[in-house]
């Protein structure tokens, strides 16, 4: 789609006036620099608080001391059933049923809980695939898994890598590993949206092939839940986990997520390991032997709601409820398609965009791989109250964020760099 933008200050502030998700920002505490809000591009690393999480905290605080353990029934958000209050929320922004769902533990300890059902090796079928360069948490998980069930990484982890000489991995290659791994295959692995580049995986187009050749297909959605729209049980995916402190800011170490289909959550003979808050709620506290998983994905928990924790989860998703991922999404797609405008403008500085150029192949991310001062670059960046995120060896992540970042914005991060020499 072909868009009419203009390099002006005045062209910002009029997109800002007309986007309809303008007034959400205000809901939003920025980091301040020089007594103005920081030019905020880190949401795909941290995003911000909600205004309204001191007052949700004070009220579990208040129960607390109120009812003491009583507050597990007596709360008026009951600690005993707490996590139950966002199946709803998330299952509309990961696109599948509320029993498919649950918020849990965090990401990699969720990673390695699904991969013990998943990942059950069997004769010959031991085989995983997973994009190189993954995040490192997702390639320590996958590796001690293997290792767990007697492999070698080498030999059992299969990388996909792009094409020499570009940054994108296509699904096409992803395609003929699997169809090459064929019955060896056991499980494809990869993250939603790709954390460097900000590449958007085909995640339907993945799934059906590696169900084609007989294996399970998860995704680590870190960085697509609360970015793009999702529509797992659509899909067929899995399973899938999340964490919820990027684009669902939920606060540093939010509780994380958990999506497995319906038809092995409902299954009490597929294998999942046992721990008491997964257990049947109606026989919980009978405090027997003999596992009774409960329905859907909540089976999966290990131990009761961290329910302090949660409290931000819930000024976030109460937000996104109201704001709807189909707007955001519609925004993100502008605002990201504004700021890529802005920066192919600069003649001063030298990088290139590693992040695809086509907007339904990327997230709310650009990455700006520097052929020389990049680290200077983003010291001067930071030091004129610009919150982006570095990584090595040379690139700048920066994240329109549709939620709390707006058009002007992009403009001011362009009149920043447009002035480094």
């Amino acid at each position: 789609m072909q868009h009419s933008f203009d390099i002006s200050l005045e062209f910002a502030q009029t997109q800002d006036k007309l986007d309809i998700l303008h007034s959400y920002r205000e809901r939003f505490l920025f980091p301040q620099h020089n007594g103005q809000n920081s030019v905020y591009f880190c949401g795909n690393s941290l995003g911000l608080q909600s205004k309204t999480v001191r007052y949700l905290m004070d009220g579990e605080l208040n129960d607390w001391a109120k009812f003491g353990v009583e507050g597990h029934f007596q709360a008026r958000n009951p600690w005993f059933s707490y996590h139950q209050q966002f199946s709803e929320s998330l299952a509309k922004i990961v696109g599948a049923n509320k029993e498919e769902v649950v918020a849990m533990n965090t990401l990699t300890v969720n990673l390695h809980l699904l991969l013990m059902s998943f990942y059950r090796p069997n004769g010959n079928r031991y085989k995983i695939i997973m994009e190189a360069g993954a995040f490192p948490s997702d390639q320590y998980a996958i590796e001690t898994q293997v290792r767990m069930h007697g492999y070698n990484p080498n030999d059992a982890i299969i990388e996909i890598t792009p094409k020499e000489g570009s940054h994108i991995i296509e699904e096409a290659d992803i395609e003929a590993a699997i169809e090459q791994a064929g019955d060896s295959l056991a499980v494809v692995v990869l993250g939603g949206v790709n954390y460097y580049t900000g590449q958007l995986f085909d995640m339907q187009r993945i799934t059906v092939a590696a169900h084609k050749v007989g294996a399970y297909a998860g995704f680590d959605l870190a960085h697509a839940v609360g970015n793009i729209p999702l529509h797992l049980h659509d899909w067929a995916v899995d399973f899938a986990c999340w964490c919820s402190y990027k684009y669902l800011n939920s606060g540093p170490g939010g509780v994380g997520g958990a999506y497995v289909h319906e038809k092995y959550g409902n299954d009490p003979t597929f294998f999942r390991l046992a721990g008491w808050w997964g257990n049947d709620e109606q026989s919980r506290f009978k405090m027997q032997k003999g596992f009774v998983p409960q329905q859907g994905a909540a089976s999966w928990q290990m131990s009761n709601a961290p329910v302090f924790n949660m409290v931000a989860h819930r000024a976030s998703l109460d937000l996104f409820d109201k704001a709807g991922i189909i707007a955001l999404r519609e925004k993100s797609l502008l605002l990201t398609a504004y700021l890529e405008y802005l920066l192919l403008q600069l003649d001063n500085l030298s990088f290139t965009l590693i992040t695809p150029t086509m907007p339904e192949r990327r997230g709310a991310q650009l990455s700006l791989l520097f052929h020389e001062k990049g680290r200077e670059v983003f010291d001067i960046l930071t030091k004129k109250g610009v919150i982006a995120d570095w990584r090595e060896p040379n690139v700048i992540r920066i994240a329109p964020v549709p939620m709390y970042n707006n058009f002007e914005d992009a403009y001011r991060f362009y009149e920043i760099l447009k002035s480094i020499k």
